[in-house]
């Protein structure tokens, strides 16, 4: 059978060395918001903003620019998706949307309804292909591309609605994999996958695990970190290589992996290549292609059109919040190593829209980026202008200095006297003085971050800790009735997200 994997193998590598033929990124994106506005010229959307007379501007990137104005999600779903959402056709996109993806992001605590219709499915589909084809572009064995690929998202029984079907976006594409893929390859498989019951999901895989023969896992960390050590307990072992002894590839998304890598290495007992994937509810937005880097190359000809606003006071307030005209940017006028908020123009009827990611440019000229934190994810009460990326970095040292796994964390502003304090609320099962951790981690933020340091002299004025058991976290989710899929717990809590979680800390402690 080895002879199918490099059959296989050099499939890829030929498609790929086609595939992926350079052309310049402008191209790419001119000519992918001309097919978006040409499709949807003639919906309720295209013709209010008049997409036809945009399409006869010389300049199309600049008119559709002053023509559009940007939307967050309350804004684009209270004026167009509302009606998509109850039936009408031909609002935003041409046709009838049957698929809504529910996504509560991590900054509000209501669902999302977001639209996956039947060309963005189609895109997803095309941009997983492509992350597979870039496989060629690592030194796997030949024998790897015939084995398992287990991915674990959001259950597959979506939710009928009469009209349209909602749930997760990553139960929505299981269920348009090929079938081809499902037989073969795909874990793990229909029954399991559409389990909505988690902790049942969990020890069903484990009872079928030793059964299957897994190369690559996909899904988002905390939850593919339970699935494994829940694996590796039921089956009364010390690795996932001793149920998987073929393990090869953890392709990760939806956070920032860093934090999380000391704990899943304590679980291999072999070395496995972690590569970044950007699939997000509203588009398949970037992944990881080549092996010496932890960036992603943004999918700039499959249905989505970029444009990117600078993350600074000029276009964001100290909440997040998008100023009335912000500053926005083409791809041609990015700079690399700094913050932008992204906007997405897509095939499922989102114009202009803020995601609400906050990416870097690492290689203007491969189009490669770092997702860095979310807009409302930075803390800056008296202009500290913590980002979640300070806060990566720092948990990360944190781990290394220790010797510690933290499985979660999240961060608060909160009163202090009459000024200010950061309180970070920290998950780890490894003992850790709370006091010593304190002062390592402000002394780590003070290097990383000036105005941080600035700010710890004048009104930030104390740090404080709390070192929660990682079940705490989880036990949140469940509380809300989210474990699993792609919930992910919020770097920074704000409002009323942080009156339920002081609440429910108190209760629990």
């Amino acid at each position: 059978m080895v002879i199918l994997g490099n059959v296989i193998k050099r499939a890829i590598k030929l498609r790929a060395r086609i595939q992926f033929i350079q052309h310049p990124a402008t191209a790419y994106q001119e000519r992918t918001l001309r097919k978006l506005l040409r499709k949807a010229r003639h919906t309720d959307f295209g013709q209010h903003y008049g997409f036809g007379s945009i399409l006869e501007a010389d300049d199309l990137l600049g008119e559709f620019g002053r023509r559009i104005p940007v939307h967050n999600y309350n804004h684009l779903y209270e004026q167009w998706w509302k009606q998509t959402h109850e039936g009408k056709r031909n609002v935003c996109w041409p046709g009838t949307t049957r698929y809504f993806a529910l996504s509560s992001g991590t900054s509000e605590s209501a669902s999302k309804h977001i639209p996956v219709t039947s060309d963005m499915i189609r895109a997803i589909r095309r941009a997983s292909l492509k992350q597979i084809l870039s496989l060629a572009n690592y030194d796997f064995p030949s024998a790897s591309f015939q084995k398992g690929i287990l991915m674990l998202g959001g259950s597959t029984h979506l939710q009928n609605k009469g009209e349209f079907f909602e749930g997760d976006l990553s139960g929505i594409s299981a269920k348009k994999i090929p079938f081809w893929f499902k037989q073969r390859f795909y874990k793990p498989g229909g029954k399991i996958a559409r389990e909505k019951n988690w902790e049942k999901k969990l020890l069903e895989i484990a009872r079928k695990a030793p059964n299957w023969d897994i190369a690559i896992v996909c899904g988002i960390p905390a939850w593919v970190q339970i699935m494994m050590e829940t694996v590796i307990r039921e089956n009364k072992v010390k690795s996932i290589h001793e149920v998987w002894p073929n393990f090869i590839c953890y392709v990760t998304g939806g956070v920032a992996f860093e934090p999380y890598r000391k704990g899943f290495e304590k679980l291999f007992s072999k070395p496995v290549q972690f590569v970044d994937t950007y699939l997000a509810s509203e588009g398949f937005v970037a992944f990881q292609n080549r092996p010496d880097t932890s960036s992603m190359k943004l999918c700039l000809n499959n249905g989505i059109y970029f444009e990117f606003i600078p993350f600074d006071e000029s276009n964001f307030n100290a909440d997040g919040e998008l100023v009335k005209h912000p500053r926005c940017l083409r791809l041609a006028e990015v700079e690399e190593d700094k913050p932008y908020a992204i906007l997405l123009s897509t095939c499922s009827g989102a114009w202009r829209y803020l995601i609400g990611d906050v990416v870097k440019f690492t290689s203007k000229e491969r189009s490669e980026i770092l997702i860095v934190g979310r807009t409302r994810h930075f803390l800056s009460m008296c202009g500290e202008h913590l980002s979640v990326d300070n806060m990566n970095h720092a948990i990360k040292k944190m781990e290394e200095e220790f010797n510690i796994s933290i499985r979660e964390f999240t961060l608060a502003g909160v009163p202090y006297d009459s000024l200010f304090a950061h309180h970070w609320f920290i998950g780890t099962d490894d003992p850790v003085d709370a006091g010593a951790l304190k002062e390592r981690l402000d002394a780590c933020l003070k290097e990383l971050n000036d105005d941080y340091a600035t700010e710890r002299i004048a009104a930030l004025k104390e740090v404080i800790v709390t070192i929660l058991p990682s079940s705490s976290f989880y036990h949140w989710f469940e509380q809300k009735n989210k474990l699993g899929g792609q919930n992910k717990f919020p770097r920074v809590l704000k409002g009323k997200q942080l009156e339920e979680w002081m609440e429910f800390v108190r209760t629990n402690q």
